[in-house]
């Protein structure tokens, strides 16, 4: 089964929310942990026991891992393996992009069946030029895994690559070459990365999302201002599943089980989704 194919099975059972795994030090501090790799540990543990029933997806962010070098690295590894493990698809936000060799090794540690940082998914940037990015999507499509290609940011420096060019934007060529890659039929894998609070941005540069047949990352819901509105106006006529992703607005209601529990059933609220929260894991 495809990337594809297991995302839309998942969303159809448990919503379209994607839980952003961000153990910010500041965060760590306001559950009243020290900032040390074994509270690393019992961050993401805590925080994947109260998404595991509860939504689809979580993006653990590669970086705040990476920060505790080769022991943090280990946490990520664990938490992969758990999630894999409880059913919950994960989605490495890694952004890696490179040439040659150096993607092939990206693509390897990221999307390789038997790699310990194996996920679901990847993040990836295509600024080197969407064929670059070539080991990791046939690599992605050998070992039924996905890919989401960076192509409308919501940081405000995003504008000044991808927006030029107008109606022929550099964003608008990355959503065609990734539309491109989801041509058989069956739900794409090949998705991309396109900030919620975006808005008017996607018409103006005269992006159609609709043809693209593959998932959507909507990073923005919550604590970034993005909402059901923000939501509909940005993807309106985009043809894969939408995954809006909520990282601080949850994982402040930490380190209580029950409050990330809450704050995830709040949010699926605010997305118009009404969704039985399990009270406790099996």
């Amino acid at each position: 089964m495809t990337f594809g194919e297991r995302l839309a099975a998942a969303v159809g059972q448990l919503g379209t929310l994607c839980v952003g795994i961000d153990p910010h030090p500041a965060l760590l501090e306001a559950w009243g942990l020290p900032d040390t790799p074994a509270s690393l540990e019992r961050f993401s543990a805590t925080a994947l026991e109260a998404v595991t029933g509860n939504a689809a997806v979580i993006k653990p962010q590669v970086a705040l891992y990476e920060r505790h070098g080769s022991r943090g690295i280990a946490v990520l590894e664990g938490l992969l393996a758990d999630s894999a493990d409880r059913g919950v698809l994960t989605i490495a936000d890694a952004k890696r992009g490179d040439i040659g060799s150096t993607m092939a090794g990206y693509a390897d540690a990221w999307l390789r069946d038997g790699s310990a940082l194996a996920a679901d998914a990847v993040t990836l940037s295509p600024y080197l030029g969407f064929e670059s990015l070539r080991p990791a999507l046939d690599m992605a499509r050998e070992y039924g895994r996905g890919i989401f290609v960076l192509a409308l940011t919501s940081n405000p420096e995003g504008a000044s690559v991808q927006h030029v060019g107008g109606e022929n934007s550099v964003a608008k060529a990355i959503v065609e070459a990734a539309a491109a890659e989801n041509q058989d039929g069956t739900p794409g894998s090949v998705g991309l990365v396109v900030g919620a609070t975006v808005g008017a941005a996607v018409q103006r540069l005269g992006i159609g999302l609709n043809i693209l047949n593959g998932p959507i990352l909507a990073p923005g819901v919550g604590a970034q201002g993005a909402g059901r509105r923000e939501l509909a106006e940005t993807f309106a006529g985009a043809s894969g599943v939408v995954l809006p992703t909520s990282s601080r607005e949850i994982l402040r209601a930490g380190p209580s089980i029950e409050g990330l529990r809450g704050a995830i059933s709040e949010t699926h609220r605010v997305l118009g989704e009404d969704r039985d929260i399990r009270p406790e894991a099996d």
